[in-house]
């Protein structure tokens, strides 16, 4: 830029041409320049396209990938990625004063390596890459605000490279970022609503909830786990491996905080931090290895407090545990000032999984890690745990609904998990934007949703009956067998938490077989996290190890069902009722659907009398 501007006065440069030079050095961001004032827009003729309606956070990123960038591999390097994907949230966020924590990430290895289908369903507090931009190719980030909490917003990043060769275009990765606004004094700033226009923006702003809500549980999670776990270490055993003391893997690295790593407020770019983070990772696991190993995951960057210019950053890396074909490495960062005396603050933390690639590009083994005693053996079982709640996490969310059967084994390791994925499931179907008006009689509206091998209903009608009451009635499926006559009893096999109740549902509907149906049901309970949201009750099949099939019954699935209730006004709310059916349940359904039967309709008016019958009762309750 400077040499640009010493020479401009003797060589004759048009002004587009000088901005394009100037800002291709370094990639390049929309939106695009502020025009100046007087400043007549040119339009490119043929070239131009009509533009839809963006979000109005959204922001766009597209990088060249230079020999710089890359690792001994010629791979674009994590830590580039992580700096890009770090500016790109910021940016999106709109808030100069913001301090950030990349929480989630699910990639896409099949579409980078075989082209299949669209992204899978993503998973939070969890980063994975699989990283195969290479010199020449270009990066597109794109990243927008899904939602804004009281003083927090939630910023989704996609991740693509483009061969420019070929024109190939592969998605990467799509992550997470939650940022707290702050003002001058570093109190919190009230953030204004984010209001979701498309039908994806309102699917990702209605499960932002739930992903915050998993964050916040997180540790929780892990320390139940470690606390039902035996406490002794126990050491894996291969043949022909010794095991290696996890000292000979420490790491410790000093880095000064300059001005071109830092923002214009002087704080340090989340981005960098996270650069140099992954980078002493990196050593501890190859002083591990003794190779070049590749990061495949990461466990949740947690930024505990920002650090300035002029600060020194310790950054201290070990490995915690090595299984099989992976190891974990913690690493954390540290700040002080100028004088050594002070004491350093604990800024940053995180867990990252590294694998070592063969030949082949199958993960090899790798040899095991002796913990030191004390601390280390406490990382030791908990990155045991953390790779449980993976391999949980990572079931839960791979399990196709075309797969029998569609019930997920319930265990207090992945409760958290399923319940995520038995909200977001609801909401998801709850955000769609086709549903189509198939029945209505009197009060009571019927919808249908035709998506390839699904048909989902949708059953509603407005109640006299404030919203939290209703809430509080239909999410007791003991109560349910009062208007329902499909219920002949349900039994409340386990109470998880306040908002989380396991239980098992005997029906007499007769299945194939000529025998009732029987059902293990979780239900989850959500009152809304801000104004405008309904209050939410879901349900999912679950097995459990203490209600097996019996022969008496023919146990039954649900996949995605439950209530959504909005409240409009402080004695009336819309009640819905969402089901994603199943084959076992779909004659039922077109039938009502094509009119051949009133079931649904006389059941939803059941459901009312219910409500205004009890409600009076449960005001006398509370």
């Amino acid at each position: 830029r400077c040499l640009l501007k010493m020479v401009k006065g003797s060589i004759v440069v048009p002004e587009d041409i000088l901005s394009f030079r100037c800002n291709g050095l370094q990639g390049s961001t929309s939106p695009p320049r502020a025009q100046e004032p007087g400043e007549r827009e040119e339009v490119p003729g043929a070239m131009a396209n009509p533009s839809p309606a963006r979000n109005p956070t959204e922001v766009q990123m597209s990088q060249l990938v230079l020999p710089c960038h890359t690792n001994h591999r010629g791979e674009l390097s994590t830590g580039q990625l992580l700096k890009w994907i770090d500016t790109a949230a910021c940016l999106a966020g709109r808030e100069p004063q913001c301090r950030g924590t990349l929480v989630g990430t699910r990639s896409v290895l099949k579409c980078v390596l075989d082209n299949h289908g669209p992204l899978s369903p993503l998973t939070p507090t969890h980063l994975l890459l699989f990283l195969f931009s290479s010199v020449g190719q270009v990066v597109n980030i794109k990243a927008k605000v899904n939602r804004a909490f009281n003083s927090s917003m939630e910023v989704g990043i996609q991740v693509s490279y483009e061969d420019l060769c070929s024109g190939k275009h592969c998605s990467i990765c799509k992550a997470y970022a939650t940022f707290v606004a702050q003002g001058p004094s570093g109190t919190k700033v009230r953030l204004k609503p984010l209001t979701p226009q498309t039908e994806e923006e309102k699917i990702e702003h209605s499960i932002a909830a739930e992903r915050r809500r998993m964050r916040l549980v997180h540790k929780d999670t892990l320390k139940d786990l470690l606390t039902r776990s035996p406490h002794e270490t126990e050491l894996e055993t291969r043949d022909g491996s010794v095991a290696v003391p996890a000292a000979k893997t420490r790491v410790e690295s000093v880095e000064l905080v300059l001005p071109p790593h830092a923002n214009h407020q002087g704080n340090t770019f989340g981005g960098q931090i996270m650069a140099w983070m992954e980078n002493v990772a990196t050593i501890a696991a190859s002083r591990l290895c003794h190779a070049h190993p590749t990061l495949r995951a990461i466990e949740m960057f947690h930024f505990r407090g920002p650090s300035q210019v002029g600060d020194r950053l310790v950054l201290k890396a070990i490995v915690n545990n090595s299984f099989k074909n992976s190891m974990e490495v913690g690493v954390c960062a540290e700040a002080y000032g100028q004088e050594m005396s002070g004491s350093r603050r604990h800024i940053n933390s995180a867990f990252m999984t590294f694998v070592v690639l063969a030949e082949d590009g199958q993960p090899r083994s790798l040899p095991m890690v002796a913990p030191e005693p004390g601390d280390g053996e406490r990382r030791y079982r908990e990155a045991s745990a953390r790779k449980k709640i993976r391999l949980d996490r990572k079931y839960v969310i791979s399990c196709k609904q075309t797969e029998v059967p569609l019930s997920v084994p319930w265990d207090q390791s992945n409760k958290v998990y399923l319940s995520y994925n038995n909200v977001s499931a609801l909401k998801t179907l709850v955000a769609k934007a086709n549903w189509a008006l198939a029945r209505e009689k009197e009060k009571v509206r019927m919808y249908t949703l035709e998506e390839d091998k699904f048909l989902s209903f949708r059953i509603e009608m407005s109640v006299r009956i404030a919203a939290s009451r209703a809430f509080s009635l239909l999410s007791d499926l003991r109560c349910r067998h009062e208007w329902d006559r499909h219920y002949v009893r349900a039994e409340l096999v386990q109470q998880v938490d306040d908002d989380d109740m396991i239980y098992h549902v005997e029906s007499q509907t007769l299945s194939h077989e000529n025998k009732p149906q029987d059902f293990v049901i979780l239900a989850s309970r959500r009152k809304p996290c801000s104004k405008g949201d309904p209050y939410v009750v879901a349900f999912r099949s679950v097995t459990l190890p203490t209600h097996p099939a019996s022969d008496h019954f023919t146990r039954g699935e649900t996949l995605c069902s439950g209530f959504c209730i909005w409240p409009e006004s402080e004695e009336t709310s819309k009640v819905a009722y969402y089901n994603q059916a199943t084959p076992g349940y779909l004659n039922y359904v077109t039938t009502n659907v094509a009119g051949l039967s009133s079931n649904f309709c006389a059941t939803f008016e059941a459901c009312e009398k219910f409500l205004l019958k009890n409600k009076e009762d449960l005001i006398v309750q509370l």
